[in-house]
């Protein structure tokens, strides 16, 4: 059964066309730039169905574009402008056109063809994935994913009427581009910076007037508290993701009176599968025998579903709440034991002279791996590889503590979104 709803922008600018949307762009502005948009798309031959890349980087000449393909009938298929050409020539293929400079846009509305309704079982957007463990995975998501999740993120975080949501995350991947679908479904405030600069979100989060919510992954996070950040007198939420979280990062957070809310997600789920310990309202979370956490429900990617097999091991709390103990892949076979990199990660993190860690294997003839940490150390505290292996010996059993610790003075390799990219340290 097909089911319809009315097209998402055309919906906030009449409910409410004064209010900021992104940028200087008001929700009747940002209508009226769309819809020439949609014009310039239908003059390059665009036609309903047909997949669109956007190589734009973020900042409201996307937001513009990304909403003139939906209201073409289009696919968006955003990707980083900054790939290498080989990369960037495979995630583009198959689109019909490609926008890499912003669209003309036309002040004023007329009539010609654009969606008044989405098809909540079409395709929206083709997001690809990280790539963290293997190459960037393409993975279709329909109008019914984003809206189901866009639910599901107001039941788990609260709505607020006059939500801005501050988003320094890449908009070619579900974390960042997600702030912008659910500040369109809720005619909500989309707040864009194209990258993550410290001072300048800080300054952003210390202003009355600023953000209610603002996306984070732990390093950003990290970065903003020894930067300063106290007390935002606005925030209602850092929704934080991306990695695995220190207990001492939350500890932080809370003495410096900043309210964070973990979450865990991924592109196949569209964003947000569990927050603050709890699944969406409209998504199950199961464990299968080896621990592997399965999910399902309207957010699942209909290419991965019904059941997605995530890669990540967790376990469930006595209150149902789930917490995320690692991916299979990355899971040390180390004489016979299983070593989660992200426990022992934890650890070292816990250590005040520790800025980053990351934990690996390494093939071993004896051992068949050992477990191997680097580690990146604050400038201000120096302390030795046998310091830190004692440090993990005293809280950890002794087949998790590394046999080597290496430190390093560059930061940790990391996707453009914050996560740790292990299979560079191999």
């Amino acid at each position: 059964m097909v089911v319809l709803v009315e097209a998402w922008l055309p919906r906030a600018a009449a409910a409410q066309p004064d209010r900021a949307a992104v940028g200087s762009l008001t929700y009747a502005e940002l209508l009226g730039a769309a819809l020439a948009g949609t014009r310039a798309l239908r003059s390059r031959g665009v036609r309903a169905g047909d997949r669109v890349a956007l190589t734009l980087p973020a900042g409201e000449a996307f937001v513009v574009a990304l909403h003139a393909t939906l209201l073409a009938g289009a696919v968006a298929v955003p990707v980083d402008p900054r790939l290498p050409a080989a990369e960037l020539a495979r995630q583009t293929a198959g689109s019909v056109a490609l926008v890499d400079t912003p669209l003309d846009v036309v002040t004023g509305f007329a009539d010609h063809d654009v969606a008044s309704t989405h098809d909540l079982d079409a395709p929206a957007i083709v997001v690809h994935t990280s790539g963290t463990s293997a190459a960037a995975r393409a993975v279709p998501l329909t109008y019914g994913n984003w809206l189901w999740s866009a639910l599901g993120s107001a039941v788990a975080l609260g709505r607020d009427l006059d939500e801005h949501w501050l988003c320094c995350l890449p908009l070619w991947h579900v974390g960042g581009l997600s702030i912008v679908l659910r500040s369109a479904i809720g005619a909500t405030t989309a707040l864009l910076h194209e990258r993550f600069e410290v001072d300048r979100v800080l300054a952003a989060l210390s202003d009355p007037a600023g953000p209610t919510l603002v996306s984070l992954v732990p390093t950003t996070l990290e970065r903003l508290l020894d930067a300063g950040l106290e007390r935002p007198p606005g925030l209602r939420w850092v929704l934080l993701g991306g990695a695995s979280i220190s207990a001492g990062l939350l500890e932080r957070a809370a003495a410096a009176g900043v309210p964070v809310a973990p979450t865990y997600g991924m592109t196949e789920a569209c964003s947000q599968v569990a927050t603050l310990g709890r699944p969406l309202f409209c998504t199950t979370v199961d464990l299968a025998p080896d621990g592997e956490i399965l999910v399902g429900g309207p957010t699942v990617s209909p290419g991965a579903g019904p059941i997605l097999h995530t890669g990540d091991l967790g376990v469930l709390g006595p209150a149902g709440e789930l917490v995320v103990t690692g991916r299979k892949d990355d899971t040390i076979i180390t004489g016979g034991e299983n070593v989660a990199p992200d426990a022992v990660e934890a650890v070292l993190l816990e250590h005040p002279s520790v800025a980053e860690a990351a934990v690996h294997g390494r093939a071993d003839p004896a051992w068949g791996q050992i477990v191997v940490a680097t580690v990146v150390l604050r400038a201000e505290a120096p302390i030795s590889e046998h310091a830190l292996r004692a440090w993990c010996a005293g809280r950890l059993a002794p087949h998790q503590v590394p046999k080597r610790v290496e430190l390093r003075v560059a930061p940790l390799p990391r996707t453009a979104s914050g996560k740790l990219l292990r299979r560079d340290l191999r």
